[in-house]
């Protein structure tokens, strides 16, 4: 059997978040070495009447297919929520509804990466991008990171070629740091970005759950045109559901979108 698996998948392990998760499924345990959201403050009602009223006002209609970009009400209600919590324009146009963030960095990595383009990531860094990126069979080039955000000496003193097309970050409570990138550090990070030509690929899962201090400037507001949000309701809502979104701009949102379609035709409509 070993000599029919493709050369992408023969040296990418499995999920240690998954193994993770196993162990934190066993209720008597409260876990926190994964980023799981506490069972106990689930919405459960909220979203039972949901339910209930999404059944009475669209019937039928719930168990037809779907378009692949996602339902249009959501993806107005993202952008609205956009614009409301950090002032940034969206046009829902501009938002793919995936199946959770990591879908998203799927086919990100899908639609922009061949075998050895580069990929800036963090150290410590997110192990559900580094695994999903890796398929891709890239090189990584890690950037330490330090208490304001990526070790700034690090980043400008390196060598990135000109096949280094991403930058992954987690600025807002870094997975697994739990730091955020400040002012300044972000406005470094996006001129080195911008300087050579990468792609800054902005999670976001944490970014709502801020209990102090003051919210920092979006990599969007920054560099737009260099920027791309991945956003989820994994933590803000419940994450048995596997809704996120991307944004991004208009050439790379077509072919996200064709990927999307390859991958799943679209995301559950019901939920």
């Amino acid at each position: 059997m070993e000599q029919l698996f493709s050369d992408r998948i023969k040296d990418v392990p499995r999920s240690f978040i998954r193994e993770i998760l196993k162990v934190s499924i066993d209720p008597s345990i409260i876990s926190f070495a994964g980023g799981l959201p506490n069972r106990d403050l689930f919405p459960a009602k909220q979203i039972e009447e949901a339910t209930k009223n999404v059944f009475a006002d669209y019937g039928n209609d719930l168990y037809q297919y779907s378009n692949s970009e996602g339902l249009l009400q959501l993806r107005e209600q993202i952008a609205k929520r956009y614009k409301e919590k950090k002032d940034i324009d969206i046009s829902p146009d501009q938002i793919l509804i995936t199946n959770g963030g990591q879908q998203g960095l799927d086919l990100l990595g899908k639609v922009l990466l061949n075998n050895g383009d580069g990929v800036v990531i963090e150290e410590p860094g997110y192990l559900g991008a580094i695994q999903a990126f890796s398929i891709f069979r890239p090189t990584f080039h890690p950037i330490k990171v330090a208490e304001n955000g990526m070790d700034l000496d690090q980043l400008r003193s390196a060598k990135f070629s000109s096949s280094t097309k991403l930058m992954y970050t987690v600025p807002n409570f870094q997975n697994p740091s739990g730091i955020t990138y400040d002012r300044e550090n972000r406005e470094v990070v996006a001129e080195v970005a911008s300087k050579n030509n990468i792609l800054i690929i902005e999670d976001d899962p944490y970014g709502e759950l801020r209990f102090s201090g003051v919210e920092q400037k979006s990599f969007y507001e920054l560099i737009p045109e260099n920027t791309v949000l991945l956003g989820s309701f994994s933590k803000v809502v419940v994450p048995g559901f596997r809704i996120g979104w991307i944004v991004a701009p208009e050439p790379l949102h077509q072919k996200l979108l064709i990927a999307k379609q390859a991958a799943d035709l679209h995301t559950c409509n019901f939920t």
